[in-house]
């Protein structure tokens, strides 16, 4: 019984942010529209930008897709993040931004689509978003975005919302237990794991 109820409240938070991940692609695509901005045939990938990822639902939710995977698949993915993660660790030791492939993308495709965290839902249309003390931080987008916005006077993307949303979730998810931040590259999240209270897989 303790095993359902356990699976029925992640499942639950789980379908919340589904929900929250549908908001985000669809203001991402009225952007997107607005500006033009397709990633068809872009001479650049996104996917070897450097970024951390900071909440256990996203963490979780990825690795419960990871695990409907294929065996295969995932020993792949799981030996790519490993590899990524030995790259990474090379060049922030000699002072470089690491640009290194996603270990989820295959031939320029995410495997994982359907799973990705936010900031990859997000990223490469102008955005901005407000920090508690009232600071905003502006993103201008990819580069074929910032290309495009010099021609167009557009509204950026507020993400402000989504995080409120993200966050609340977060609570929601890990309740009321204290744990650690997180920090950590999509490659480092496959390799470990949340606490395993937090695991659906």
């Amino acid at each position: 019984m303790a095993i359902t109820t356990k699976k029925r409240k992640i499942l639950k938070v789980f379908n919340k942010l589904q929900e929250l991940y549908k908001e985000m692609e669809n203001e991402y695509q009225k952007h997107a529209n607005l500006l033009g901005l397709s990633c068809k045939n872009c001479e650049d990938n996104c996917c070897t930008s450097f970024f951390h990822h900071h909440t256990y639902i996203e963490w979780s939710f990825f690795l419960y897709g990871l695990s409907l995977q294929p065996e295969s698949i995932q020993q792949n993915i799981k030996k790519k993040a490993a590899s990524y993660v030995e790259q990474m660790q090379k060049s922030l030791s000699q002072g470089m931004s690491p640009n290194i492939m996603c270990p989820v993308n295959d031939n320029g495709l995410c495997m994982m689509y359907d799973y990705r965290l936010m900031i990859c839902r997000l990223h490469g249309v102008p955005n901005f978003f407000m920090l508690p003390n009232g600071q905003i931080k502006e993103f201008l987008g990819c580069f074929k975005s910032q290309q495009l916005l010099k021609n167009k006077n557009i509204p950026f993307l507020n993400r402000t919302p989504f995080y409120q949303k993200l966050a609340a979730l977060e609570q929601e998810f890990i309740g009321n237990t204290s744990l650690p931040k997180v920090k950590l590259t999509l490659a480092e999240m496959i390799l470990n794991s949340p606490p395993k209270k937090l695991l659906l897989c």
